[in-house]
């Protein structure tokens, strides 16, 4: 057998110039699953009121990123954790990686997929938590290529693993790393998504409060964004042996107040009226570092939290392109093909 792997990031920028972040955010804000309102309302607010309002200041975060880095960590990570798995996964399997938006491309590396006629296509999204704003415009954009396509090999599609034991050991070997412990408070930072989008997760046309997702994932909120990442989080605290009191989940990167909550601004300001001054942030939504963790939370939080009385503020490292990511994405691979 000849079996593909995709694996595909959100992607970013190709480079921290204006032109490029102009290119992104269209792309991005253009698809229908991320703001989901009519084509026409979306192309007039994304062109004239969102990207000329945003882009000079995305700009400018992006610029602190290079800076930081040199590059785009997001891209870095992810072909490098494509190398590493080509070279430990096996001979009957090639891993490709692809960017939903920008370079790689979709439809460039499906076509060299499709070229290199291949007997089977796994497609695996790097986000842990589904959501129809990342995995399902991820998957929807696959299809679309895909039905382009004369011949068609056996698709296997794995669209969450916010609770594989392997993703969440992970995340806890890197919390290991630390006395973490010694923290006042621990938060779990999940990007936000808006507050519709969770809601019309349920097809009963119930909503995402007539469920209980703050105790994680049930059959009626299988689907639910709000509830894998507190499935997520709750694993991961077992098996750090964290009480309750110890941690909280929140939501980061919200553009308005009908956004998921509690976001995670505001809980770090009522963690420091509650004189809890040294705080340790996990990003479990995020398998690659990228702006949302390098520079979101571990600088302008940071920021703010040291100007508003605390001490410390330390995020956790994602997982990159660490050998045990490397290992949890072949054992997932070969776990769905089972």
């Amino acid at each position: 057998m000849n079996k593909a792997v995709l694996i595909i990031n959100l992607g970013s920028p190709n480079s921290a110039s204006v032109l490029s972040v102009w290119k992104f955010l269209k792309e991005f804000l253009m698809d229908g699953r991320v703001i989901d309102i009519p084509y026409l309302l979306r192309f007039f607010l994304v062109n004239f009121i969102i990207i000329p309002l945003r882009v000079l200041n995305s700009t400018k975060e992006y610029r602190k990123m290079w800076k930081k880095f040199g590059h785009s960590p997001i891209q870095k990570y992810t072909q490098s954790l494509n190398e590493k798995i080509n070279k430990k996964i096996g001979k009957e399997y090639t891993c490709y990686y692809a960017m939903r938006y920008q370079q790689p491309s979709l439809d460039k590396v499906l076509e060299k997929i499709y070229n290199n006629n291949h007997d089977e296509l796994i497609i695996l999204p790097l986000y842990p938590q589904y959501a129809s704003a990342s995995t399902g415009s991820t998957i929807e954009k696959c299809y679309e290529i895909i039905s382009k396509w004369w011949n068609f090999p056996k698709v296997t599609v794995i669209n969450h693993f916010c609770d594989n034991e392997d993703y969440i050991n992970c995340f806890v070997s890197n919390t290991k790393q630390i006395d973490y412990n010694s923290y006042d408070h621990i938060l779990f930072s999940y990007h936000g998504l808006p507050e519709r989008h969770v809601d019309k997760t349920y097809t009963d046309k119930t909503l995402c409060n007539d469920h209980s997702c703050e105790v994680g994932l049930t059959q009626e909120n299988k689907f639910c964004y709000k509830a894998m990442c507190y499935e997520t989080t709750k694993l991961i605290a077992k098996k750090l042996s964290l009480k309750k009191s110890k941690y909280s989940v929140t939501f980061q990167s919200r553009l308005d107040n009908k956004w998921l909550k509690p976001f995670t601004d505001d809980i770090l300001n009522e963690l420091i009226e509650k004189k809890n001054k040294k705080v340790l942030v996990l990003s479990p939504a995020f398998v690659s570092d990228c702006l949302e963790t390098c520079i979101e939370i571990d600088e302008s939080y940071k920021e703010d939290f040291i100007k508003a009385g605390g001490t410390e503020l330390k995020l956790i490292p994602s997982l990159n392109d660490s050998d045990q990511w490397v290992d949890t994405i072949i054992n997932l691979i070969r776990k769905n093909e089972s």
